[in-house]
């Protein structure tokens, strides 16, 4: 990796295209086609990939397939974003091809968030931002969503302002930094590699799914004895959904706080990224100020 300044996709104007792939999983035609109605409801022109749709296994389709889905996608013109319809698992068998693509040479948007933490990877890699968002399950809900409205905001050249509840186990403080982060599980497997997504300097946010507590704590002190939390400036702690409490927590929170309490930087809890309804776009590779307030309301700021 180096360290170029991060660039940032043009914003999207009427009738530009939104291309939408299944890098991973397989996923319900009829999801799709709801959330391509909304998206071109915003005056988006919407070509879906000719595998978005396929199903082979678990995977939407073969590796071949999946990677010449974004490879069209990516080498389009006429493409300004690509949405990734769905996570899973499958990103990691197509990243090294993806990243012998000349992206930077056009950057479009990434949209995804889960798997899609790889793709997120490799843009990080290319110095592009991308956009850590819900996807068609929930873009299908319509533009009155809030979510939905701050994505497509972004995606025509705005920066949000996320407001949330603070939390018992917040660590107070103001910080600026890179935004990087993603789901934890995925992050962890691409430690060591040319898409190793967490470094110094960043702030950091992490979310995950169906994971044990003591495989996330895990995950916590492999980033501690590699001495990212010496590096970092502040840290998110999203949503950790589907799992049970064990003999020694009675829930991801409180193994967080444990796991951290020897550091300093700031660390905002329960903030709404994640497998949720709620599930705040946040724009990778991005300025931005992290307010974790004694007020009761903590703030993530973008700047241009």
């Amino acid at each position: 990796m180096n360290n170029e300044q991060i660039r940032f996709p043009a914003p999207l104007k009427k009738g530009d295209k939104i291309a939408v792939c299944s890098p991973a999983g397989k996923i319900k035609s009829n999801i799709v086609y709801d959330a391509v109605e909304v998206l071109r409801n915003q005056g988006w022109v919407v070509e879906i990939m000719p595998h978005a749709l396929g199903e082979n296994g678990n995977f939407s389709g073969t590796a071949d397939e999946r990677y010449a889905d974004l490879k069209a996608a990516f080498s389009d013109p006429e493409v300004r974003a690509i949405l990734c319809s769905r996570g899973g698992y499958g990103v990691v068998h197509i990243l090294d091809r993806l990243n012998k693509l000349p992206l930077e040479d056009d950057p479009k948007w990434v949209i995804g968030f889960s798997d899609i933490s790889a793709l997120h990877a490799l843009m990080s890699r290319k110095n592009i931002a991308s956009i850590h968002s819900s996807m068609a399950a929930h873009i299908k809900e319509g533009a009155g969503d809030p979510d939905n409205r701050d994505l497509f905001a972004i995606l025509r050249g705005e920066r949000p302002v996320h407001i949330f509840d603070a939390h018992d186990y917040d660590r107070q403080g103001i910080v600026s930094g890179t935004l990087r982060g993603g789901n934890l599980a995925v992050l962890a497997e691409l430690i060591g590699t040319p898409y190793d997504l967490l470094r110094p300097d960043s702030i950091l946010f992490i979310e995950d799914v169906s994971e044990p507590i003591y495989k996330i704590e895990r995950i916590l002190y492999q980033m501690r004895l590699s001495g990212l939390f010496d590096n970092i400036r502040g840290l998110i702690v999203g949503q950790f959904t589907d799992y049970k409490p064990d003999a020694n927590h009675d829930d991801m929170e409180s193994m967080f706080r444990d796991a951290i309490a020897g550091y300093s930087f700031p660390v905002a809890f329960n903030v709404p990224v994640g497998h949720v309804d709620h599930n705040i776009p946040l724009i990778e590779g991005a300025p931005v100020t992290l307010k974790v307030s004694p007020s009761g309301r903590n703030s993530i700021i973008f700047h241009k």
